[in-house]
């Protein structure tokens, strides 16, 4: 493997790109690691990644069932944000944020990233009210919010229907403008790259079958690979989190649900900036390529197929029309779905466990791409150490029987109702 430059690009231009090297190395298991980590989506091979960097724990080996970012990572609406009122919350995304602004530089790969800024719309002026409240919130801590009018929101998005007969008039909105998108396979390949260049072993097709214990701890794996002897484990498996935890005998208070997004045909650049339902859960963007990607609501019940249903699609693209009722004629490309990992307090779970070097990575809601960067940096240094870093302890699984739990919607232990 080596770092892509500008003269490999020439080079490999001359000869229609026809000799560029495998990207990846197919490498088999060993049977021993000092750390493997299951998931070889955007958190654990970012955690592979900063463990290999910031620790210089390199005898690692990352783990997926399929293939690299295959699994949720592929499977979102790209949204990179940190507009939280909570402050754990919002410190957490924030440092992801600031990492995803020169993520490209430091891993030798094009994420794509795009601060394009993100417009929360509001549809009355007690919701507008609300997110003053946020806004102020974001600012006491150091992110930048702002305000908009309607009018400043008709200058920005010119096709956004701003007529106060509108279905869903619109009264204002929040903006953070450091906000963007990234390109999610890119992520996963970046990361997975960069870690195998720091000697990490990434292995595809290799799904785990049970966690080996021995008095209170961690001792092994098994896998469909065989056997793999090692003193630490983390999970970074998203929908699969409660199937893995339990082989381990813990319990997560976690439920699963199918999120479903879709993109338009591609047309000429007329969204630039990611926009917001404030009455549905709906939100829009536009990908280089000019597709309009969006996504809504969960499926309304626990599932663990990534084959959704139509009525999750149509109430999405309902909400979508009654934002933009130019975008009526345009073609529905193509969907696909993910499985979420939702907890009861709609906050992840970043975590030691009762099983010494065990660690969990889940209950990510809608949410875990947006955190990638960062939660490789906690999670990487969690199983370095065996401590739980500062942006990680609001996040311990404990504080379901504490109390202390980190409702940023409030709407108590109803996890389908938290986005």
């Amino acid at each position: 493997m080596k770092n892509y430059s500008i003269w490999s690009l020439f080079r490999n231009a001359f000869s229609g790109h026809c000799n560029w090297p495998q990207a990846l190395p197919d490498v088999a298991p060993q049977d021993q690691y000092d750390a493997v980590i299951v998931g070889g989506g955007g958190h654990g091979l970012a955690a592979a990644y900063y463990l290999a960097k910031n620790h210089g724990v390199t005898n690692i080996a990352v783990l997926e069932k399929s293939w690299l970012g295959g699994g949720n990572v592929a499977r979102n609406t790209t949204i990179v944000r940190s507009n939280y009122f909570h402050e754990a919350r919002g410190r957490l995304t924030e440092q992801a944020l600031k990492l995803w602004e020169n993520l490209s530089r430091e891993l030798n790969f094009n994420v794509m990233f795009s601060p394009r800024g993100i417009i929360n719309l509001a549809h009355s002026t007690a919701q507008l009210d609300d997110y003053a409240r946020l806004g102020n919130a974001m600012t006491v801590r150091g992110v930048n919010a702002e305000l908009l009018t309607v009018g400043q929101i008709k200058q920005l998005v010119p096709c956004l229907d701003t007529r106060p007969e509108a279905r869903f008039p619109i009264t204002g909105g929040l903006m953070q403008r450091r906000a963007g998108t990234a390109r999610h396979d890119a992520v996963a390949w970046g990361y997975g790259r960069a870690a195998a260049l720091r000697g990490v072993d990434i292995v595809q097709n290799c799904e785990v079958t049970g966690i080996v214990r021995q008095g209170g701890k961690v001792i092994g794996i098994d896998t469909t690979r065989g056997r793999i002897r090692t003193p630490k484990v983390g999970i970074c498996v998203a929908g699969a989190s409660s199937r893995v935890s339990e082989m381990a005998e813990i319990r997560l208070p976690l439920e699963n649900h199918l999120l479903q997004a879709c993109v338009t045909e591609p047309v000429k650049p007329i969204l630039n900036t990611i926009v917001t339902h404030g009455l549905f859960n709906f939100y829009i963007s536009q990908t280089d390529k000019g597709e309009l990607v969006m996504g809504g609501d969960i499926d309304g019940y626990n599932r663990y197929s990534t084959f959704g249903e139509l009525p999750p699609l149509e109430a999405a693209i309902r909400a979508c029309l009654s934002l933009f009722p130019s975008f009526s004629r345009l073609r529905l490309m193509r969907t696909w779905g993910g499985v979420v990992d939702m907890s009861m307090d709609g906050s992840p779970i970043l975590s030691k466990t009762s099983l010494d070097g065990f660690y969990i990575n889940a209950g990510w809601c809608y949410g875990g791409f947006k955190a990638t960067p960062a939660v490789g940096q906690v999670l990487a240094q969690m199983m370095a150490t065996d401590e739980t870093p500062e942006l990680a302890a609001p996040f311990v699984l404990d504080r379901f029987h504490s109390g202390h739990i980190i409702a940023e919607e409030g709407k108590g232990p109803k996890p389908w109702l938290y986005h």
